[in-house]
């Protein structure tokens, strides 16, 4: 018997790589033949579904047969380079297409922008299909493979990824793997009663079951959607809804639930995206009586789309969002010989970073940034001030605890501070998900405005500004030398500040993170030619920076990486090593002048943003100002 059950497997396995094969010039069969045991062996462990099994490798043959010439050609480039994303000239921007340039074609028309902005790398953010009212920002998705009507169709996202090709730009998207609208084809028919389709999500007929998922799983959104199920009272039956309650939790038990995510995943893919952008990975898969968050099976269903795309498409890139302490984003990338995610958010760091902003004291960032820097360098982080969700304060509480900062009183100084309440704040946002029994909520706000540019502004004081803009460069700076990619968040390069327009939309007010999410002011664009606006000076700035770090081989991801103490705790301290070349990065955390006290090794330095000689010893650094101090 088991002789004849692996002689039926290597027959439908030389059949599918013999179809395919004849197609083309082997390089399918090559792949497929590579990862053919293991893409098996994986699927079965979760499935042991043959027959599905043998459906998902005929359909990846036929993903791989519709992909364009052009895809197929940078995917040989790619596998020929595989450290091709690894470049120190990589710099990254997030927009939303309606507010950047209102459709996928009004983005194309301002890719020249982007280039001088140096950007080559672009994350679009959700575009598509989603119910009006119900999206979550465009993360309730009710077709994978329609863009919403206001910003185009398929075709102008396809026009507009062969754009950003030529042009050396290269386009992320959101793939929203966990949960559907409830307005998507299945969720419509599960809501009639088809039992192929309830299958495919999470129904109980009473609250039985539902009580005991949530006696350990936590809840997303305390506040505005408590617990992580709905009762849905025409069908009489729970769902499932970990975030909202239109969104509703794909069943991953289910194999044509992975089957079809995978289509959908190849067809974006084929749509020209390099950058394929899980959201919400950790909660794909559901046990009972866990925390439904980080299981092992997450990891498989990770490492299969790994194959599958190393199998059709390896030059695509998967970017793991997963929002989580550091030692459990860690895990996402797999091992060196089983990778999962090639790209991960630094989330960890970032919180801290405005933490430390709000503190002046860079001790618990100087420890998380060693944490970061001691990881393997195959693992490369997005590094970013801003983005477009909240900001959570999931900070290392235990360090904390050990200098005195109790986690609630910490967590609402921090929201005070960044609302400009306390501690001597300039920053202006607002507070969102606050859940007034735990004392818990996150943060709102875009960078300008957190540094103290809107409030400036607003009071005319042309002091209180430039120190603002100091301290947004200087962020900036110490982000660029962290190792991975630097990603700014669309309009962050001009200064834009918060929007609070979003409270006269139905649609919005309740969801204070459209605070950050404002149209982009093209008017203000206009200025950064003028060196003496608040546009003109931090675009300069700005780009004078992302020159430095392309030049400087210092700055590549094979850099060693650390930091050295200041003894000062308002000032941090990050050297990076290439060969002979040193970088001694200084940053003042503090509005007032601080002393780093440092000795380098001797020898001179040269500070690379003014040109001027300098000595790397007991460095005098100005109020939120910093130094790149480069070994001559």
């Amino acid at each position: 018997m088991g002789k004849k059950k692996k002689k039926k497997k290597e027959v439908i396995k030389e059949g599918i790589i013999q179809a395919v094969a004849a197609e083309d010039t082997g390089e399918f069969a090559r792949r497929f033949e590579a990862y053919h045991d293991e893409l098996r062996w994986l699927y079965m462990e979760l499935y042991d579904n043959g027959s599905m099994f043998a459906e998902l490798c005929d359909r990846l043959g036929q993903f791989y047969r519709e992909r364009s010439a052009a895809l197929k050609e940078s995917d040989r480039k790619r596998e020929a380079d595989p450290g091709w994303y690894k470049q120190n000239d990589m710099l990254g921007m997030m927009l939303y297409i309606d507010n950047f340039a209102g459709t996928l074609n009004g983005v194309k028309e301002k890719l020249s922008y982007l280039e001088q902005c140096r950007v080559n790398y672009i994350h679009l953010m959700p575009f598509l299909e989603t119910p009006k009212g119900r999206s979550d920002g465009g993360y309730a998705v009710s077709d994978f493979r329609k863009v919403q009507k206001k910003l185009g169709t398929m075709e102008d996202l396809e026009g507009l990824t062969a754009a950003c090709h030529e042009k050396g730009i290269r386009v992320c998207m959101d793939f929203v793997m966990n949960h559907t609208s409830e307005d998507h084809e299945w969720a419509v028919k599960a809501r009639e009663g088809d039992g192929e389709y309830m299958s495919r999500y999470f129904f109980f007929e009473n609250s039985y079951i539902p009580s005991l998922y949530e006696n350990t799983v936590p809840q997303v959104f305390p506040t505005t959607a408590p617990g992580n199920f709905t009762w849905l009272p025409e069908q009489k039956h729970f769902v499932m809804t970990s975030f909202y309650p239109y969104q509703w939790d794909l069943n991953y038990k289910n194999p044509r639930v992975f089957n079809e995510m995978m289509y959908n995943f190849l067809y974006l893919a084929n749509r020209g995206i390099d950058v394929i952008r899980i959201d919400a990975v950790p909660y794909i898969w559901k046990e009972l009586n866990t925390q439904c968050r980080n299981l092992p099976q997450v990891h498989t269903i990770v490492r299969l789309m790994r194959i599958i795309s190393e199998i059709v498409c390896p030059g695509i890139l998967l970017l793991g969002e997963v929002v989580m302490e550091p030692e459990k984003v860690t895990p996402y990338f797999g091992t060196v010989e089983k990778p999962e995610c090639h790209m991960l958010y630094n989330v960890t760091t970032m919180a801290t970073t405005w933490h430390t902003v709000a503190t002046r004291d860079v001790s618990l960032l100087k420890k998380q940034l060693d944490t970061v820097f001691n990881l393997p360098r195959e693992y490369l982080f997005l590094n970013y001030l801003r983005c477009h969700d909240d900001i959570g304060w999931g900070l290392d509480y235990g360090t904390l605890a050990q200098n005195g900062m109790e986690e609630r009183a910490h967590k609402k100084y921090l929201n005070d501070y960044f609302q400009g309440y306390a501690g001597e704040s300039n920053s202006r946002g607002e507070l969102y998900n606050a859940d007034p029994i735990t004392g818990d909520a996150r943060f709102c706000g875009t960078t300008a405005s957190m540094c103290g540019i809107e409030k400036a502004g607003f009071e005319q004081d042309d002091a209180a500004m430039e120190r603002a803009i100091r301290l947004d460069v200087m962020l900036h700076a110490y982000m660029f030398v962290q190792s991975g990619i630097p990603v700014l968040y669309s309009g962050d390069e001009i200064g834009q500040v918060n929007d609070y327009s979003y409270k006269e939309d139905p649609d919005k007010a309740g969801d204070s993170r459209y605070l950050h999410r404002g149209a982009l002011d093209w008017d203000l664009t206009a200025r950064i030619s003028d060196k003496n606006s608040v546009q003109g000076r931090l675009f300069d700035r700005l780009g004078q920076l992302e020159e430095i770090r392309r030049r400087e081989k210092v700055f590549g991801s094979d850099a060693s990486v650390h930091t050295a103490e200041t003894w000062d705790r308002s000032v941090l301290c990050v050297e990076r090593c290439f060969g002979k070349e040193k970088l001694v990065a200084l940053f003042n955390f503090s509005e007032t002048e601080k002393t780093a006290w440092i000795e380098a090794e001797d020898g001179e330095y040269l500070d690379l943003v003014s040109g001027q000689p300098m000595r790397a010893k007991d460095v005098k650094v100005p109020g939120y100002g910093f130094y790149y101090l480069k070994k001559r």
